[in-house]
């Protein structure tokens, strides 16, 4: 499908749509996009995906240039619908947003369709029930993790190797660098290597923070 088929297929619906290009700029803005960010399609055209939306998932994760969603599509992986807080009109809202792949002729990576609908109220009010659920219940803490477990966000689309998952389970144990090293029969170094691999997978920066967005997204 050629960049101006696109562009007609997202002003064929009324719900917010954009096109991003393999670098990650947008490509395409409908004018549902433009009513509901806030921004016309002019300005939208040509920036970062990231500096748009200002995406930030549950787990605390943001937007960024090199995403799970894009790397999911550069491989024509299937994705999911995912929830998202973005900027709509310099206020922060949920959104969920449904992807699609597209091939371009003219280009090697493929074009990806994103559709937006504000899901705010749905959102605020999961939210609120799960803390209820923490604050004021006595379920064990199996169930209450599998109510607190998100499952629609990006960084459940993380790609984490075998390795890295080993050692991020290693670390919500509390093992040390050394102990974690021995426990694989692998140099301090190299665990190292993959904790730096994670951090910047999760865009945590702490172990904890890494370990507990893990958790979250299950992951581990």
């Amino acid at each position: 499908m050629r960049l101006g088929e696109i562009k007609k297929l997202i002003e064929g619906t009324a719900d917010a749509a954009f096109v991003i290009d393999p670098n990650g700029f947008v490509a395409a803005w409908n004018k549902a996009a433009a009513e509901l960010f806030g921004i016309d399609k002019k300005q939208a055209i040509g920036q970062a995906c990231s500096d748009i939306l200002h995406g930030v998932d549950e787990c605390g994760r943001a937007c960024d240039g090199d995403c799970s969603i894009r790397r999911k599509a550069r491989n024509h992986q299937p994705l999911k619908s995912y929830d998202i807080q973005v900027t709509t009109n310099g206020k922060r809202q949920w959104c969920n947003i449904s992807v699609m792949i597209v091939d371009e002729p003219q280009s090697t990576m493929p074009y990806t369709i994103h559709i937006a609908r504000p899901t705010d109220l749905q959102k605020r009010f999961e939210m609120l029930m799960r803390d209820f659920v923490v604050n004021e219940t006595n379920l064990p803490v199996a169930n209450v993790s599998e109510i607190l477990a998100v499952k629609n966000t990006p960084t459940n689309v993380t790609e984490l190797s075998r390795r890295e998952l080993e050692i991020l389970r290693c670390l919500a144990k509390g093992a040390t660098t050394k102990e974690i090293a021995d426990q694989l029969y692998i140099s301090r170094t190299t665990v190292n290597n993959h904790i730096q691999h994670i951090l910047k997978k999760l865009d945590a920066h702490t172990r904890l923070e890494a370990v507990r967005r893990a958790e979250q997204a299950r992951l581990i």
